[in-house]
C-alpha cells in the first residue's frame, strides 16, 4: 500500500461522511475505490472527486448532474467539463436567486406578523 492511499474509513472521517454514503457514491458510479479483497483505498483521483461531489451537493446539485459532470472529463476533456460547469453554476445561481428571493419574502413577513403580535399584545 502507497501512502497516498487512505482506507474507507479514513475516507469517512476525512469528508465527515458515513460509511453508507461512501458506499453509495461506489453503487452510482461517482466514485472507483481501489479494492483489495474486501478493503477499499482511495487514491489522489478518488480524493479530488469526493471533493468536487460535497461541494457540488453544497452548492444544490444532484448526484445525477454531479456523476455527468464528473463522466464528462473522461469522455470529453477539460474544456468540455469547465463548458458545462459553467452552464451548470448558471442555471444553479437562477435557482439559489429565487431561492433566496423567496427566503427574504418570507423573513420579511414573519417579521410583519410579529411586529403586529407585539403591538396587539402591548394594546391590551
Amino acid at each position: 500500500m502507497t501512502d497516498s492511499r487512505i482506507s474507507f474509513k479514513e475516507m469517512c472521517v476525512r469528508f465527515d461522511v458515513t460509511p453508507r454514503t461512501l458506499r453509495y457514491y461506489e453503487y452510482i458510479e461517482l466514485l472507483a475505490p481501489q479494492k483489495e479483497g474486501r478493503a477499499r483505498f482511495y487514491g489522489a483521483r478518488e480524493i479530488a472527486r469526493m471533493t468536487l461531489i460535497l461541494r457540488g451537493r453544497r452548492f444544490g446539485f444532484s448526484l445525477e448532474e454531479i456523476r455527468q459532470w464528473l463522466e464528462l472529463y473522461g469522455k470529453k476533456g477539460t474544456r468540455s467539463q469547465l463548458e458545462a460547469w459553467i452552464e451548470l453554476a448558471d442555471r444553479q445561481l437562477q435557482v439559489l436567486d429565487g431561492q433566496k428571493a423567496e427566503l427574504e419574502a418570507t423573513i420579511s413577513d414573519l417579521r410583519a406578523l410579529r411586529d403586529q403580535t407585539r403591538e396587539a399584545l402591548a394594546a391590551r
